[in-house]
């Protein structure tokens, strides 16, 4: 059996694999092996019987924990098995925070450290204190701002009007022993980025990926910047199709303004704070991406995104207040609303990425009309075949030469361009069964 992230192979003893076991006791545990090769084969390890009597003695004196040592008499020689559990508390070896990570050890230090500790403590990034900032600090608008909200939604009962911000902080649990937390400074600070760098929005407006017409930076709390992103967002980075029932002006937007701000919110509230990275939209004629610094949690996949991403934030106290404030529904939905409202728009679902460090959330604009589609080259035939397809959900080879009165050969040729050009997708290879719809 290969080395995983809950085993490894060790041929001889030295005292500094004490260091593989502190990072298994850091991490979900596991079992260190002396006396076999990197693919597992027994070699033998000389003063066994030794080693058995010294290593427990080893690992409780220089790392504090107890690990079940076993000594294995086999044909090939012995070999020593030591079994480590994962430790609640942080575990170091002489001062030293070591992790184990797929099939590696890693030393922990400043950020990765800071983390580490945290989360051993049962604490996250925007739970923990700030010193020297007192409520007087704080922006007296911003509550005003968050009880109107709160109460409207029907999240706050209208006695919040008459409480002291510091009681509101505190029934909030953004205040610790008396301090602050970063939470509250993020949320109701007027400049958050006395404290956090890159506590802020950039959003820019690209042609293509690098011709950048222009750009905004929304600097402010965390409430004061969802605003202000918005309205840009709507009033200056997007259009809006005018029309009226009756009397009553109505404005239907490019992409549904409930699903950007809960993707907007997203970010904010998921946005790994430790890095000096500000959230970033990049707005293009046909699509909006939202991108945070953050990655997943370990052993976490893509997959995993719809049932945990949306209702474990990763700065839970930033979300409690977001939601308090009535401007999430609630947190485990987030996901599936974002879809929902895209799917009422007629546009695409937006898509959720993240590798490394990056999470993406992609809205695709609705480019199915006359006027988008004749951007990129159509012909009439063609563009009646997409409208055709939007309306039919597909068509098919035989159906395109119908519809526009044409020959197969042309129409064979005319398909594959929209495939070409991702306007359509085909499904099927050959035959009759081959047909032709939108993108998912």
């Amino acid at each position: 059996m290969p080395e995983t992230q809950n085993i490894e192979y060790k041929s001889v003893w030295k005292d500094e694999y004490l260091k593989w076991i502190c990072g298994f006791a850091n991490a979900q545990g596991g079992t260190l092996y002396i006396g076999k090769d990197d693919n597992g084969n027994v070699v033998g390890v000389k003063n066994a019987k030794k080693l058995l009597e010294e290593l427990p003695n080893k690992i409780t004196t220089i790392l504090g924990i107890v690990a079940l040592v076993n000594l294995h008499q086999t044909e090939q020689g012995d070999y020593i098995e030591i079994v480590v559990d994962s430790h609640p508390n942080p575990v170091n070896y002489k001062g030293e925070y070591h992790f184990r990570s797929g099939s590696t050890k890693q030393e922990l230090k400043g950020t990765a450290l800071d983390k580490f500790l945290l989360q051993k403590q049962g604490k996250h990034w925007d739970g923990v204190s700030i010193p020297n900032v007192s409520v007087a600090d704080l922006k007296p608008e911003t509550f005003d701002f968050f009880r109107n909200k709160g109460i409207k939604s029907k999240r706050l009962d209208s006695d919040v009007l008459t409480d002291a911000n510091e009681v509101l902080l505190n029934n909030l649990k953004l205040t610790d022993n008396g301090y602050l937390k970063r939470a509250a400074v993020l949320l109701f600070h007027p400049d958050p980025e006395k404290f956090v760098s890159g506590a802020y929005i950039k959003i820019g407006f690209f042609r293509t990926d690098s011709d950048l017409l222009f750009q905004d930076v929304i600097n402010g709390n965390l409430f004061e910047q969802v605003e202000k992103t918005m309205d840009l967002l709507l009033t200056k980075y997007t259009k809006a199709l005018i029309s009226y029932e009756g009397l009553t002006r109505v404005e239907t937007y490019e992409y549904p303004k409930d699903a950007l701000r809960e993707a907007l919110l997203n970010a904010v509230a998921h946005k790994d704070y430790t890095g000096p990275y500000p959230i970033q939209i990049s707005v293009y004629p046909d699509k909006i991406m939202i991108w945070n610094y953050g990655k997943l949690p370990e052993n976490w996949t893509v997959e995993d995104l719809q049932d945990k991403h949306s209702s474990q934030p990763r700065n839970p106290d930033i979300a409690t207040a977001f939601f308090r404030s009535g401007y999430v529904e609630s947190w485990g939905r987030g996901m599936d609303k974002m879809k929902n409202l895209c799917q009422e728009a007629k546009i695409p679902a937006p898509q959720f990425s993240c590798k490394g460090n990056d999470f993406w959330t992609v809205f695709r604009k609705d480019i199915y009309n006359k006027d988008d589609l004749s951007k990129f080259g159509l012909n009439e035939r063609q563009i009646k075949a997409v409208l055709y397809v939007k309306e039919k959900g597909k068509i098919t080879n035989s159906e395109y030469q119908e519809v526009n009165g044409i020959g197969k050969s042309v129409s064979i040729d005319e398909l594959r361009n929209l495939v070409d050009k991702q306007i359509l997708v085909r499904i099927g290879e050959t035959g009759r069964g081959t047909y032709y719809e939108l993108p998912s």
